[in-house]
């Protein structure tokens, strides 16, 4: 059974950072993309940014640039999101996703965790 798991939300304050990481089991991830994206109340789920499957290329949305950066480390099957200078718009549920191909994407993700809070207050 393929499984996400997120952890590392939380509160901060604005221009605070945090550290998300997702832990995947139940196939082989060193072979897939993976993905982070958020989902802010009342708002659709957007990309925030994508690592490929041997993370020597990622992708960013244009929000995000140069303050988040994925990465990840195939032998323990984890992705993590350094998230720094937060701003209150960052706030969302994050979540997790893996696809079934090895170069980076904004779409067509395959698995989903269940998303972890990130709360940025002002």
């Amino acid at each position: 059974q393929v499984q996400l798991v997120e952890s590392g939300g939380g509160l901060v304050q604005a221009g605070g950072s945090l550290r998300l990481s997702c832990a995947a089991s139940g196939r082989t991830f060193s072979r897939d993309a993976m993905g982070w994206f958020r989902q802010a109340p009342e708002k659709e789920r957007e990309f925030v940014a994508s690592i490929s499957a041997s993370g020597g290329t990622t992708l960013y949305a244009d929000s995000v640039k140069g303050r988040f950066a994925i990465s990840r480390d195939n032998a323990k099957n984890t992705v993590n999101l350094e998230m720094n200078s937060l701003k209150s718009e960052d706030t969302a549920v994050y979540y997790c996703a893996a696809r079934d191909r090895g170069f980076v994407s904004t779409r067509d993700y395959d698995y989903w965790g269940h998303g972890t809070q990130v709360t940025v207050s002002s």
